[in-house]
């Protein structure tokens, strides 16, 4: 990667295609979800690399519940399995691990391999890495404006004090704003994925599937990443 190239400060990776992977290639779905542990795992080691700072990753949406029980299921203790055993190298490239969602319906043995992670991981300074699991942008600005009709209704803020910046504070974790958002699979959606911090936001929509999005693909987006005139809402 070419070192003059301007590297987002903040990415929104919506993890999309694995099951379509492997059905292609004749595999079961799983298959595609295992494969793209792989991926992840490089891609976090990548931007750690090249300066990004934070990582805002599309894990599991609450939609997601109304999949297979089967796939659902799966997909649980593959994240229990992967917090646990194949997260190593947050530790060694110092990267700080978050969560972004609801607890519930999650079941408490991820619920442990998610704490475990974010209590391990508190001191890290490097890539922010802030997984979104059982994730929805509608549920979290509902439950961050519940939130603050607590904080008024205890004393503790005034209606004056509710500002734009001070709504984003209170989100889930105050995160800068998300400067790119990255879908893979050639879906043009964003399907609830953090829409009040991309509000902003450059947009890219490869038709590679996760699994195959690899570091050369990685710099492709960054190449068209640096092609992006952003203009906040400005007119030219």
């Amino acid at each position: 990667m070419n070192n003059k190239v301007e590297v987002p400060n903040h990415i929104g990776l919506i993890m999309d295609g694995n099951g379509r992977w492997a059905q292609e290639r004749g595999f079961a779905r799983t298959i595609g979800h295992k494969t793209a542990v792989a991926t992840l795992k490089d891609l976090c080691i990548y931007m750690a690399d090249l300066g990004v700072r934070y990582a805002s990753l599309y894990a599991f949406s609450t939609e997601n519940f109304k999949r297979d029980n089967k796939e659902v299921d799966f997909l649980m203790n593959l994240f229990m399995n992967v917090f646990n055993k194949e997260f190593n190298f947050v530790k060694e490239k110092k990267i700080r691990v978050l969560f972004s969602g609801r607890r519930e319906p999650l079941p408490n043995n991820v619920l442990k391999s998610m704490d475990k992670i974010v209590e391990e991981t508190k001191n890290n300074n490097d890539l922010v890495l802030n997984i979104c699991l059982n994730y929805g942008s509608h549920a979290e600005i509902i439950d961050t404006a519940k939130k603050l009709c607590n904080m008024y209704k205890n004393g503790e803020i005034e209606l004056k004090d509710i500002t734009e910046d001070f709504f984003q504070r209170n989100l889930y974790h105050d995160l800068p704003p998300i400067d790119y958002v990255i879908r893979t699979s050639g879906e043009l959606r964003l399907s609830n994925f953090m829409m009040y911090q991309a509000s902003y936001a450059e947009f890219y929509f490869p038709k590679v599937y996760f699994p195959d999005f690899n570091r050369k693909e990685f710099d492709k987006a960054l190449e068209e990443y640096n092609n992006r005139d952003r203009r906040f809402g400005g007119i030219k």
